[in-house]
């Protein structure tokens, strides 16, 4: 009969380095930081701990060091892809750390997203990461106050918390309705959903330009603040159609709407470019595979995680970064969908 595990909660530090054959104080360290034990005492602390079921004490750990090694990460969709790549990026820098994450969906709101932080400055995290730059002014005063770093993601600003990293969705907006214009279109429409900031920032780039051009038509703007969708793209193509049957091209404020966008042209027998030139924006995968191909802004988002990860962790070395906002910036890719107009 194999050994009888007793509750993780009696187990002490200890038992596991006895059982692992190392001192207390490289088993405390192996908890604390992985990378400072040898190859072979970390393959038997961590065994030792498994096999009596022992499970470090974050609580009061946090109490003696007055921080966890927990970071959390704060972001407004678990299924938008956009936010997924993000994922992958900070959890591929903390792969092998000591720092472990806690995750929490605001689903695009400031003041769930004020709740979620006050419980997370509350248990003490080494590090935050939060999206966006328009939190609450109660927000904004808690990660003033945490003692911790602070990354601010997704885009910059003239004032970080703390740190911040992304790009200018004002900037990556002008950039491809200038593209547009350059490939001989000029009855431009915006198709836009959910409308947070960021993509209120993309709508008045869109704005900007058009109306330096001497081009801009509200009626050529069909936004909702229904979550986007591939079905939603279609009828906000529709509506957008239906308003200015005249339109030449549609800029998307993300790729789900550009499919959409694509497919309603395609019910409706409208060729893509030589009827309407569509253009989305965070360069998906499908983007490179639909039929037309399609024009979007690339985004870095796989390296804006990694770096944000990175961030926090060398703050906590005490290397923080000389600038504290990193601007990744994009690039437009250009595909079949926005072919120069013959």
């Amino acid at each position: 009969m194999g050994r009888k595990r007793a509750k993780a909660g009696k187990i002490r530090l200890t038992e596991v380095a006895k059982l692992a054959g190392v001192s207390p104080i490289t088993a405390s360290r192996f908890f604390r930081n992985p990378e400072a034990v040898s190859a072979g005492k970390r393959v038997r602390v961590e065994s030792a701990a498994k096999d009596l079921g022992y499970v470090p004490n974050l609580a009061a750990r946090a109490l003696a060091s007055q921080r966890t090694e927990v970071i959390g990460v704060l972001i407004p969709s678990l299924t938008n892809n956009v936010f997924s790549d993000v994922l992958r990026g900070i959890y591929d820098a903390l792969d092998g750390s000591r720092y472990s994450i806690q995750l929490a969906n605001t689903h695009y709101s400031i003041l769930h997203e004020e709740t979620l932080l006050r419980l997370f400055s509350a248990q003490k995290p080494a590090g935050l990461i939060v999206t966006g730059i328009n939190q609450t002014a109660e927000s904004r005063a808690i990660l003033e106050q945490v003692d911790c770093p602070v990354v601010q993601i997704m885009e910059i600003g003239p004032a970080p918390i703390d740190m911040m990293i992304g790009f200018s969705h004002f900037d990556a907006a002008k950039a491809a309705i200038s593209h547009l214009l350059e490939q001989g279109y000029r009855q431009i429409g915006f198709l836009g959903a959910r409308m947070d900031p960021r993509v209120q920032r993309r709508l008045e780039g869109y704005q900007a330009v058009m109306s330096i051009a001497g081009l801009f038509d509200p009626r050529l703007i069909v936004t909702t603040a229904v979550p986007t969708s591939m079905t939603l793209g279609g009828t906000l193509c529709a509506d957008l159609l239906a308003k200015a049957p005249d339109i030449e091209a549609v800029f998307c404020v993300n790729d789900d709407l550009a499919l959409g966008a694509l497919f309603e042209c395609k019910r409706r027998h409208m060729s893509v470019p030589e009827q309407v030139a569509i253009v989305g924006f965070n360069d998906l995968e499908f983007m490179s595979s639909s039929v037309p191909t399609l024009t979007s802004v690339r985004t870095n988002r796989y390296e804006m995680g990694k770096n944000a990860a990175t961030m926090v962790m060398e703050a906590l070395d005490g290397r923080r970064p000389e600038q504290p906002v990193v601007d990744l910036g994009f690039s437009i890719i250009k595909r079949q969908s926005s072919a120069r107009r013959s």
